[in-house]
């Protein structure tokens, strides 16, 4: 939660210098509260399992949020219950005309597919095209944050040689920056995918900034510069074992797959894992959503003007214009 302080505290300037939020005693005595209203677009196999992870983070942080499940039509799912698709969750249709919140888009083991090959490419996009005036941040992971920015931005995926596969040291870029607020200068993500994106292509984009990134995983968090757009190459929201059932399950049937990188100690997949990244994941999902919670409407149905409000005042600053 942002703290309120009184106005012309000296530390005051020093916390906005830090981008530590430090509320208007004004504004902070006139605040509205309300539950956040969250959408989560799953496109993981393992339904089930993805719901946890994410709610597992979600519900680290103080604030009531309240959140719905989107699925896409064009796609068949192999590994949930159809009974459990039409108690849960919802199709776009239903979503269209709704504002919310945030918007959480997951990865999808789909890397390996030119994008317009993935047969819900064309939703996938519409649902992208409708967060950008009805979601006041969206938050996409993995192939959901690929898959989006070449979509918004034209930023075109790069085939790896080998699957990047294990857990990574990433690079703060930026200490003072809200989204990353608390992080330690060297941070560990899962990553399990096999196609990347470029630094020097996101530097095209000054709307776009990157918050970490690695030599060998190249950028792992990127963000707009207003957060209405957020991008997560790896995968925080992993539990402790994701990996390990994934090199397991390969392993078991007999395809091609390396021991994940800085996972295993002493390198043996007979040993349990060390939680290296939990931490962080917390942190990343308890400031995204405290900062949607003080700066998104009281009024859902305002969110789209918000939206463009901001937009313009990035305009006003020089960033350009995406569209």
């Amino acid at each position: 939660m942002p703290i309120n302080v009184a106005d012309g505290l000296p530390a005051k300037q020093i916390l906005h210098e830090e981008r530590i939020f430090a509320l208007e005693e004004e504004i902070a005595s006139n605040q509205q509260i309300r539950p956040l209203k969250v959408a989560i677009l799953n496109l993981m196999p393992k339904k089930v399992e993805t719901e946890t992870q994410l709610l597992r983070l979600i519900s680290k942080t103080p604030i009531q949020v309240d959140c719905d499940f989107m699925r896409v039509t064009s796609h068949t799912s192999k590994n949930v219950s159809a009974d459990h698709l039409i108690k849960f969750y919802d199709t776009f249709e239903s979503f269209e005309n709704k504002n919310y919140d945030g918007l959480i888009i997951t990865g999808a083991p789909v890397e390996h597919l030119a994008f317009e090959e993935v047969d819900y490419w064309d939703e996938f996009c519409a649902i992208v095209d409708w967060s950008q005036k009805h979601v006041f941040s969206t938050m996409s992971l993995c192939w959901g944050a690929l898959g989006a920015l070449f979509h918004l931005y034209g930023i075109r995926k790069r085939s790896l040689p080998s699957k990047l596969f294990g857990v990574f040291p990433q690079r703060l870029c930026d200490e003072y920056n809200f989204l990353t607020n608390g992080f330690d200068e060297v941070h560990n993500m899962p990553h399990s995918r096999h196609a990347a994106i470029e630094t020097i292509d996101l530097a095209e984009h000054p709307e776009l900034q990157v918050l970490s990134e690695g030599f060998d995983t190249g950028p792992a968090l990127v963000a707009t510069r207003d957060f209405h757009e957020i991008y997560v190459t790896g995968h925080f929201e992993y539990g402790r074992d994701t990996l390990a059932d994934e090199y397991w399950r390969d392993f078991h049937k007999g395809l091609p797959i390396k021991m994940p990188y800085n996972y295993f100690p002493d390198n043996n997949p007979e040993n349990q894992p060390i939680f290296t990244w939990r931490a962080h994941a917390n942190l990343l999902y308890r400031n995204w959503i405290n900062w949607v919670y003080q700066m998104t409407p009281y009024e859902l149905n305002c969110i789209p003007h918000e939206i463009a409000r901001l937009h313009e005042e990035l305009k006003r600053d020089g960033v350009v214009e995406k569209f």
